[in-house]
C-alpha cells in the first residue's frame, strides 16, 4: 500500500479510535445513584492537614465545620505550627463554630526525613482521633453538606470495602488562563479518567485520589497503619494499592466534592502541572494512566499525521489529521463540562489545545530535576517517583 493511501486510512483510524473514547468518557462520567441511607451513621473523625493559605480558606473552613453528618463527628484540623498563616483562620472559625459536632487544632510540628508533611499530619491526625471511622480531608476543597453521609454510605454499602473517596470538581469560573488550564485539568483528564476506569472497573478501583476519602480502622491497621506509606511522595495512591493488595475494595462515592482554585498564574499551573506528572512516576493504575494518556496520545497520533502528510502533499490525510487534533481537544473540554466545570470564554478556547501541546513537554523537565515543591516544601524524588534520601543537595539547588 502506498503513503499516499496509507495516510489517509491511519487518519480515519485515529479519527474513529477518538469519537469511540470521547463516548466511552461520556458514559464514565454520568451522574450516578447514591448509595442506599443508613438507619444508623457511626460516630467519624474528619483529618484535615492544612499548610499555608489556600484560595478561598475562610469559606473552606466554614464547609469543614458545616459539614452535615448525621452523626457523631469530630474535625481535626492538623497544623505544622502556631506560626502556620492559617492558624488564625482556623482557631477563628472554630470559635465561631455552631455546626455539627466538635473542632480543635492540633501541631504536629516539621516532619521526619522520608514523610511527606501530608502524611506527617495524617498520622497525627490518626493518633488523636475518636471516631469509628477516619476521613481525610484537603484544605483546598469545600465539600457539601451531604458529601461525608455520601462517602460512608458508599464505604459501608459496599462489601469488603476499606475505604471511599470522593471524586473532585473545579466548578468555578476562570479569570487567568492558569484557573481554566488547571481546571481542565483536573475535570477534564484526570477526572475523566478517574470515571472511566470506574466505569471499567464496575465501581472499584485499586488505586484512590485522595482530596476527601474516609477508611475503615480494620482496613487501615491491615495495611500497618500509616507509618507504611513513609517514604512515597502520593501517600493516597499507595495507601490504595496496599489496600487492594490486603484484599480490600476502594469505591467511588457518586458525590462530586469542588475544589477551590483561583488567580493561577500561568506560571503557578505550570509548577503544578509539573507536581501532578511527578505523582504519576510512582506507578498508577494501568487503567487510569491509558485513560489520562489516551487523549494526548491520540492528539500526537494526529500531529504526526499532519506533519507527514504536508510533507507528501496528501490533502485527506491532513483533513483527517486535523479533524482528530480538533476532536481531542474538544473531547478534553466537553469532559471538563459534563463533569461539572464552568465553560470556557472565547479568550481561553485555545487552552485545551495547549494543554495537550503542553504535557509531553514537561515530562523531560520532571524526570531531569526531580524536585517537587509542595506546600512550602521541596521534595527529591527517585526515578520511581518515591521520596529519595540522602541528596539533600538537589533540594537546595532546587530552592536557590
Amino acid at each position: 500500500m502506498s503513503i499516499d493511501a496509507a495516510l489517509p486510512l491511519a487518519g480515519l483510524v485515529v479519527l474513529i479510535e477518538a469519537w469511540h473514547f470521547h463516548r466511552l468518557q461520556r458514559a464514565a462520567i454520568r451522574p450516578t445513584a447514591r448509595f442506599r441511607k443508613l438507619d444508623a451513621y457511626p460516630s467519624l473523625t474528619v483529618v484535615r492537614p492544612i499548610k499555608g493559605l489556600d484560595a478561598g480558606a475562610e469559606e473552606n473552613l466554614r464547609a469543614a465545620l458545616d459539614n452535615g453528618y448525621p452523626g457523631a463527628i469530630e474535625t481535626l484540623f492538623v497544623l505544622d505550627d502556631e506560626r502556620d498563616p492559617a492558624a488564625p483562620l482556623v482557631r477563628d472559625a472554630i470559635a465561631r463554630h455552631r455546626g455539627c459536632g466538635t473542632a480543635r487544632v492540633i501541631y504536629c510540628g516539621e516532619p521526619p526525613v522520608g514523610r511527606t508533611g501530608k502524611l506527617h499530619a495524617m498520622i497525627a491526625g490518626v493518633r488523636c482521633a475518636k471516631g469509628e471511622l477516619i476521613a481525610f480531608a484537603d484544605s483546598d476543597i469545600r465539600p457539601g453538606r451531604d458529601a461525608l453521609a455520601m462517602l460512608v454510605e458508599a464505604l459501608l454499602s459496599s462489601d469488603r470495602a476499606g475505604c471511599a473517596f470522593a471524586p473532585v470538581v473545579v466548578a468555578g469560573r476562570h479569570r487567568t488562563v492558569g484557573d481554566a488550564a488547571y481546571a481542565l485539568t483536573l475535570n477534564g483528564i484526570y477526572g475523566a479518567a478517574v470515571a472511566t476506569a470506574a466505569l471499567l472497573a464496575r465501581g472499584e478501583l485499586p488505586f484512590i485520589m485522595g482530596q476527601l476519602m474516609v477508611f475503615d480502622r480494620e482496613a487501615l491497621r491491615a495495611i500497618g497503619g500509616l507509618t507504611s506509606v513513609e517514604g512515597q511522595l502520593v501517600d493516597d495512591m499507595y495507601i490504595g494499592a496496599r489496600l487492594r493488595a490486603a484484599g480490600y475494595r476502594n469505591v467511588v462515592s457518586p458525590g462530586a466534592v469542588p475544589v477551590i482554585q483561583e488567580g493561577l498564574g500561568l506560571a503557578d499551573f505550570v509548577a503544578i502541572y509539573r507536581r501532578w506528572i511527578a505523582f504519576s512516576l510512582s506507578g498508577l493504575d494501568t487503567a487510569f494512566t491509558l485513560a489520562s494518556f489516551r487523549h494526548g496520545l491520540l492528539f500526537w497520533i494526529g500531529i504526526l499525521i499532519a506533519a507527514v502528510g504536508i510533507t507528501v502533499g496528501s490533502v485527506p490525510a491532513v483533513g483527517l489529521a486535523a479533524l482528530v487534533v480538533l476532536s481531542t481537544s474538544f473531547s478534553v473540554y466537553e469532559g471538563h463540562i459534563e463533569i461539572g466545570g464552568a465553560p470556557l470564554g472565547l479568550r481561553h478556547a485555545w487552552v485545551p489545545f495547549a494543554l495537550l501541546v503542553l504535557t509531553p513537554l514537561l515530562y523531560p523537565t520532571v524526570y531531569a530535576r526531580r524536585v517537587v515543591p509542595w506546600r512550602g516544601r521541596t521534595y527529591a524524588i527517585d526515578h520511581r517517583g518515591r521520596l529519595a534520601e540522602g541528596e539533600p543537595e538537589r533540594v537546595e539547588a532546587a530552592m536557590t
